[in-house]
């Protein structure tokens, strides 16, 4: 089944326990960090985690668009997060597989993250330990982006590496999926789709959930 992700940076900051109880047909809670250095933006970082952890039952899904996660992986498992995801250009790789071990460390499962221009084969070293590869489909920073339909190869390349190397692992995409485009990433292999402005601005919540999920 395809999972849906709905990123809380496309909600209503002032009405977000609102907002997340208004996507509980999804699969996860995407949450974005952004540390205004590794993308040109701030975002929320661990206390909004942690006080939005008891108001959904929903896995926390926190994608750290920051430097050297390693010094925040921990910190943020232990304010709610369920799955933590790091960016592969944001530190060495030694300190990426730290990242990762100190996570699974915590009992939660780890993710690493491509930018549009780092290529599948940035992925290998870390493969076979984590649960989830994320792909994205823009330049990661700012919500609304347009789509980039020239990163399903990149898709489909982890797809077939996923299958041979870890078949348990989640392909998931992020970056300008909406319901015209929510159908080539499913084809390309992804199983998780994070949306924001396609479910938050969609009349019927529920109803655009299913219709992402090619329902």
């Amino acid at each position: 089944m395809i999972k849906i992700a709905p990123s809380i940076l496309s909600a209503d900051f002032a009405n977000l326990e609102r907002d997340i109880r208004r996507i509980a047909a999804a699969d996860y809670v995407h949450v974005d960090v952004m540390d205004g250095v590794f993308v040109p933006n701030i975002s929320i970082g661990l206390p909004v985690v942690k006080s939005i952890r008891p108001t959904t039952e929903l896995p926390l899904d926190v994608h750290l668009m920051i430097t050297q996660p390693v010094r925040y992986a921990a910190q943020f498992c232990d304010a709610g997060a369920d799955l933590v995801t790091v960016h592969v250009e944001a530190d060495s790789e030694e300190n990426i597989h730290a990242a990762i071990d100190q996570i699974h460390a915590k009992g939660k499962k780890a993710g690493i993250v491509l930018k549009p221009k780092t290529p599948a084969e940035a992925a290998l070293p870390f493969l076979e330990k984590v649960e989830l590869i994320l792909v994205m489909t823009v330049e990661p920073g700012f919500g609304g982006q347009t789509f980039m339909a020239d990163m399903m190869p990149k898709v489909s390349a982890l797809r077939k590496l996923i299958d041979e190397k870890n078949p348990g692992c989640e392909l998931e995409v992020d970056g300008g999926v909406a319901p015209d485009t929510c159908q080539a990433c499913i084809d390309a292999g992804a199983n998780v789709l994070v949306a924001g402005s396609a479910v938050y601005k969609a009349d019927d919540i529920p109803a655009r959930i299913a219709e992402l999920r090619g329902a």
